[in-house]
């Protein structure tokens, strides 16, 4: 039977393998993004991401105020400085979103993430700095895999560069201009593209998450906040650079 825990193996084959798994197959596997949530913790107990420390990074995110978001903890290794090279981190197929992260400067407890309002996330934050999310997928048809798939395989994440860090400030993100360059590809530009009008809209959402096991997030804690520009098409050995003007820029090589 093509159950939660069946799942998580296949998912633990794909990623130790390097392969990639049918959705076509798994269609009717999960039924709730709690099973999604649950299938994420198995495969990092599994491939032992966080056995001795808890996630460092995380990304959530979503398409509007009015949507649930989603959230995933990246596995270590993948995150990297701006700069790095991922030529030899295994992907099957490449595609750049570009992100603001949010550092913490307080650890949240379980009751804390339960009272957290919008309007008071910003004394959370101690910085914050200019991400390259990497996305790629264990699933054979990749974004056309049903949602809840996609969320058990971590939204679809590859990996992270970011770039250095400032102190954090709020800002007229209607009127911040991201800028992307990818290969030889003509540049992205996008101005006040967000999707839920303000980075920091996801801290309230993504701490409930991250603590609903009853686990304290501790300082330093880095969450990336979802893409300004989609998802857009990457091959390897491409340079990717992104720019925030008036917060910093990040750089990868694929």
């Amino acid at each position: 039977m093509h159950d939660a825990a069946a799942l998580t193996q296949a998912l633990v084959g794909a990623r130790r393998q390097h392969a990639l798994v049918s959705a076509a197959d798994w269609a009717q596997a999960l039924q709730t993004p709690a099973e999604a949530y649950a299938v994420q913790d198995a495969v990092a107990s599994e491939l032992a991401w966080f056995s001795f420390a808890p996630p460092a990074h995380w990304k959530s995110g979503g398409p509007s105020r009015d949507a649930t978001l989603t959230h995933a903890p990246l596995p270590p290794g993948g995150v990297r400085a701006s700069g790095a090279a991922f030529d030899d981190w295994p992907m099957h197929s490449r595609a750049i979103e570009a992100e603001i992260a949010l550092r913490l400067g307080h650890d949240v407890s379980p009751a804390q993430a339960d009272e957290l309002q919008h309007e008071d996330v910003g004394r959370l934050i101690d910085a914050m700095t200019v991400s390259i999310e990497v996305c790629d997928s264990r699933w054979r048809e990749g974004a056309q895999a049903p949602a809840l798939l996609r969320l058990a395989d971590l939204q679809s994440h590859a990996a992270l560069a970011l770039g250095d860090w400032l102190p954090y400030a709020r800002r007229n993100w209607p009127a911040q201009r991201c800028e992307v360059r990818i290969g030889a590809q003509p540049p992205v530009v996008r101005t006040g593209t967000h999707s839920l009008g303000d980075p920091a809209w996801v801290l309230p959402q993504w701490l409930r998450h991250a603590t609903r096991l009853g686990a304290t997030v501790p300082a330093g804690t880095v969450v990336t906040t979802g893409t300004w520009v989609g998802m857009l098409p990457a091959q390897e050995g491409d340079e990717v650079s992104v720019e925030f003007p008036g917060i910093g820029a990040a750089s990868l090589q694929l």
